[in-house]
């Protein structure tokens, strides 16, 4: 299916195909359950085996849906979420129909053959050798088997007495509930987790008009202090990369902010078993300023994770001053980046465009040169030619016979000979003149000395400054929160005509988690949606739902306490939850139901729900806890980036699964009371005296 939908196996795919295995074992683990509760009642075994399949083959078809359908808001958002996280969500939503269809027809099948009748086994391993391996896991079978009762006894009590205080238990949890949104504010904003790719980029900037020679002796130095700072044995190599590439495609892919034979990237490749390269590039960092305080510095993202999001900026952070005052905006942008740099967490933040490149300014004297009768034009193109090169004015090229390849030709005055402002003021002007006299630049301009940008940007025309700036040790909400009231306080002093705004890797994070927020909502709304037509009723799907604020909770305080910002994954983690925190639910709700109509007594009803769905409730869940562990633990190479996922999902399960197992029976005994009781109230010792000990379990 994923072929068909043009999809490969790459690192979305395959994470959702991890993040699925837990809900595979699911459908199964249910479907086995039932089918032994059924055997336990004493059942033949095929009458069993239909009984137990047929009982949850609605519940685990609604479960099924529920997880799938929460994708649905994933393929209606826009941006970098959408492509990241669509093929992770197509990959969830083919395992859970394909794992809904074998455990409703193979696995029924497979239990038939291999699943014998209680007490059946004993008989027949009587007399027959076998493996002390086999006699090991039985012992340990039987000794867990016998734990578990006792657990499930005290669950029962601990269940009765939350029923019993069913209002306090309520206001409880719906209390410790809001108290933990209350931690939503200090968990922060990232858009995607930093990956330890093993590499990291140095951006260098010495003084503006450097050339390249000086360049290339300062990116040295910087490199023998890099060597120090990195073992000998965790560095694999350097590579310098320094002033402009020769090639316009080159410039036009570069994403590091060179613009001028100043500017140098120096790439630094870990080796395996490093220690953490963020470690590496703050001690870098520090050195930097303490040693080369003229030096301008940042570390643009190394990782395609990085580079993709950042949108082909160097920084995740870019203000923008526009306007055609470029002086004022240059002042204003100045003292704006002097209060930037205090803000906590905020690094590497500078101009992208300086003003001072040393600049050599030609005046023409029109009267003068009109007297000796030379054009401004042949004037121009003779500075240019001699400076830059024949083929800015006069492209050329020369056809090699042998081969017919044509080759450039630039007629360039060699640098040794333009090596002072004399040797430019006696450049003879081609062209001639009028006179019939050779005249030299002197005779018809002057030569001042002036500063420039060595770089001109446009944004809609309009000439603009970009501040550009990184995070480290802040997430990057917390920073941007910052920047964006210094930038509105500062609105006011901003010369006539121009406008200032924060852009880059920001704003499309904030975009992407107003996406994922409605998607968030949406899902919950689906999910309600789709219970209602299948339950064909509004109560039973808001008893279901109910564990769903827990899930919620659970998610901020997981989050919380492993210190997790959030991010894009994480909100997916959250999406997917809401689907996983209602299946468990659902079963629970279902046989409660049944129960209600046999009992006549939304108490006993719910106390034997929870008693008798215990086990696969735990199991499905400690099932897809243990399958997102490797992924939570962010194991491998770029684990990191779908780490968040699996802690949400983990977070969301745990307190799910305990609202589950208490807080959804209270709301249904609640919801229930006095629907089917004679009487009109429910009968708490009917449950935990004597009668409920026969009770099918």
């Amino acid at each position: 299916m994923l072929s068909a939908l043009g999809q490969t196996l790459n690192i979305m795919t395959l994470g959702g195909l991890a993040l699925a295995v837990g809900i595979l074992v699911d459908d199964a683990t249910v479907t086995i359950e039932n089918i032994d509760r059924h055997l336990a009642e004493g059942k033949p075994t095929l009458d069993a085996i239909r009984d137990g399949a047929a009982q949850i083959a609605v519940p685990a078809l609604v479960s099924t849906m529920c997880i799938c359908i929460v994708f649905i808001p994933i393929f209606f958002l826009s941006g970098v979420a959408k492509y990241l996280f669509s093929p992770l969500a197509e990959a969830v939503i083919f395992a859970m129909i394909a794992s809904y269809i074998l455990s409703r027809t193979l696995v029924p099948t497979l239990a038939m053959y291999w699943i014998r009748k209680h007490g059946e086994e004993s008989h027949q391993a009587k007399g027959r050798k076998t493996f002390a391996l086999f006699t090991w896991f039985s012992r340990f079978h039987r000794w867990f088997n016998n734990q578990f009762e006792k657990f499930r006894e005290g669950y029962r009590d601990l269940l009765s007495f939350g029923l019993r205080n069913a209002g306090k238990l309520v206001t409880l949890v719906l209390g410790f509930t809001v108290v933990s949104m209350g931690l939503f504010p200090f968990l922060g904003q990232n858009f995607f987790p930093s990956v330890d790719s093993g590499q990291f980029d140095m951006h260098v900037r010495v003084k503006s008009g450097t050339r390249i020679e000086e360049t290339a002796r300062s990116i040295d130095q910087i490199e023998q202090m890099i060597r120090q700072v990195i073992p000998a044995n965790q560095l694999h190599g350097i590579i310098d990369n320094l002033g402009i590439p020769y090639s316009g495609i080159n410039i036009s892919y570069n994403t590091t902010g060179t613009m001028s034979p100043a500017d140098g990237d120096i790439l630094v490749s870990l080796n395996e078993n490093h220690d953490p390269t963020n470690k590496f590039v703050q001690v870098i960092r520090t050195r930097m300023h303490h040693d080369f305080p003229d030096v301008g510095v940042w570390f643009p993202p190394a990782d395609i994770v990085a580079q993709v999001l950042n949108f082909g900026l160097s920084a995740p952070i870019d203000i923008q001053i526009t306007g055609a005052n470029k002086a004022g905006n240059f002042a204003f942008a100045s003292k704006l980046m002097d209060q930037i740099r205090h803000v906590p967490g905020a690094v590497d933040f500078r101009i992208q465009e300086p003003n001072d490149a040393p600049q050599l300014n030609v005046t023409i004297d029109r009267t003068l040169a009109s007297v000796l009768g030379v054009t401004a034009q042949a004037v121009s193109n003779s500075v240019l030619g001699a400076l830059a090169g024949s083929n800015q004015t006069s492209p050329n090229f020369w056809v090699d016979p042998t081969n017919r390849v044509s080759y450039q030709v630039n007629a360039q005055v060699p640098q040794y000979d333009m090596d002072s402002l004399d040797s430019l003021r006696n450049l003879p002007i081609l062209g001639g003149s009028n006179t019939g006299q050779a005249q030299i630049l002197a005779n018809a301009a002057t030569i001042s000395r002036g500063t420039t940008s060595p770089v001109v940007d446009h944004y809609n025309i309009t000439p603009v400054i970009n501040i550009y700036g990184n995070v480290d040790g802040k997430d990057l909400g917390y920073v941007a929160d910052q920047i964006q009231k210094l930038v509105d306080a500062s609105k006011k002093d901003l010369p006539r005509g121009s406008f200032i705004d924060v852009r880059g890797q920001v704003s499309t994070m904030h975009d992407s988690f107003v996406g994922l927020y409605l998607g968030l909502a949406f899902s919950m709304v689906l999910v309600y949606l789709l219970m209602v037509v299948n339950f064909q009723s509004w109560t039973e799907p808001f008893i279901i739902i109910t564990a769903l604020p827990c899930a919620l909770a659970g998610i901020v305080w997981m989050l919380f306490t492993t210190g997790t910002t959030l991010s894009v994954p994480a909100l997916m983690g959250a999406i997917m939850c809401m689907g996983v925190a209602t299946a468990n639910s659902v079963l629970v709700v279902t046989f409660a139901n049944e129960l209600l109509e046999q009992y006549k007594d939304s108490y006993r009803a719910a106390l034997e729900a929870g008693y008798a769905r215990l086990r696969p409730v735990l199991m499905t869940a400690m099932a897809m806890i243990i399958g997102m562990i490797p992924m939570a633990l962010g194991l491998g190479e770029g684990g990191e980036q779908n780490a968040p996922l699996g802690r949400a999902v983990i977070g969301g399960l745990i307190f799910a699964t305990v609202a589950t197992l208490f807080f959804v029976p209270t709301v249904f005994m609640i919801v229930r009371r006095g629907r089917h009781s004679p009487s009109g109230e429910s009968s708490p010792q009917l449950a935990v005296g004597p009668e409920a000990e026969g009770q099918p379990n």
